[in-house]
């Protein structure tokens, strides 16, 4: 499961699809509707807040309106309202693993969107994110 920091516009078409099919198996794990994949560390962030249910519900409909810029058609049905005004933390280390990480993936993928990110120095969040000075994040298996 990879529930993306960094902003969905980075994603390929592979990246976009499994994070909103991964996204909705979280919202599942937080709802307590699965068995699996309860204790999984990208879900820690989540766990920790008042209502985690908003705050996944505000995560997908950052990567449903991706998908809606792109063409796609997403289920915007599968979620609830979520909240603009909500924001969680990242830090500065962890969107750069990720840049990594992703550019690993598209370097075989999608060369082109590799190299479109392939200099990019500190990339932007996702929207639900504001971000911190810090490494990578402790829940982040490296």
């Amino acid at each position: 499961m990879r529930l993306w920091s960094l902003h969905p516009s980075y994603l390929d078409r592979q990246g976009l699809l499994a994070c909103w099919r991964e996204g909705l198996l979280a919202r599942k794990v937080l709802q307590g509707k699965t068995k699996g994949y309860r204790n999984h560390p990208q879900l820690l962030r989540f766990k920790a807040l008042p209502d985690p249910l908003t705050a996944i519900d505000a995560y997908l409909l950052e990567i449903h309106a991706e998908s809606l810029r792109r063409g796609y058609s997403f289920d915007r049905s599968k979620l609830g309202e979520g909240s603009a005004k909500l924001k969680l933390t990242v830090t500065e280390g962890q969107l750069s693993y990720e840049l990594e990480h992703l550019k690993q993936k598209l370097r075989m993928r999608d060369p082109e969107r590799y190299q479109r990110i392939a200099s990019l120095g500190q990339p932007r969040p996702h929207p639900l994110f504001e971000v911190l000075p810090g490494g990578v994040e402790d829940w982040e298996r490296v």
